[in-house]
């Protein structure tokens, strides 16, 4: 009976500092507290592989390995800042354009995308333009720069400084231009 008593006691003693351990911190900081919804994303989401339409139609195919919505931002906007590939269908569905970059964000208010970071697209002329960021106005489906652009062609580079197009990448001008174009001479 005395053993009992005795565990019993030691059970009580253990288990009351172990409340007077974890009572004894109560001062101690934490890292700052969300206070407002207002800078968090609504929604994230891994692994991303969708589609995305505009009237009815399927225009976007989106493939991001991260995605975050921020509705409560002013003005409001998705994020991928860990890559994203974005592909641009017509109306039957074929792909026109792809794209890629490190960070992509879209500001669902004007429509507009933006992609950052070792910008890479391609037509279906099997050109290649490379920028270090780009902008995808939905509402005018156009595709523009301010930045440097390279695109490869068949047989020569062009380079230049700010650059408009449509969404194809097929109807471009470039501002600045400069490059290697070949020329044939002619008697």
């Amino acid at each position: 009976m005395i053993k009992r008593t005795y565990l019993a006691t030691v059970i009580l003693a253990v288990v009351s500092s172990f409340f007077c351990l974890s009572c004894g911190n109560r001062d101690k900081q934490f890292g700052p507290a969300v206070t407002s919804r207002d800078s968090t994303s609504v929604v994230t989401t891994y692994g991303v592989d969708m589609l995305i339409s505009e009237q009815g139609m399927i225009r976007y195919h989106v493939i991001a390995e991260e995605w975050k919505i921020f509705d409560k931002m002013e003005p409001p906007f998705y994020s991928m800042e860990k890559g994203v590939l974005l592909e641009i269908l017509d109306t039957l569905q074929q792909v026109e354009s792809k794209l890629r970059a490190d960070t992509a964000y879209y500001l669902s208010m004007d429509e507009i995308w933006h992609l950052i970071g070792n910008v890479h697209a391609e037509n279906i002329n099997n050109e290649e333009f490379d920028t270090p960021d780009l902008f995808i106005n939905n509402h005018t489906n156009r595709m523009y720069s301010d930045s440097i652009i390279h695109i490869k062609q068949e047989k020569q580079i062009i380079v230049g400084r700010g650059f408009n197009s449509n969404q194809k990448l097929t109807e471009y001008t470039i501002r600045k231009t400069e490059g290697i174009f070949p020329i044939t001479e002619t008697k």
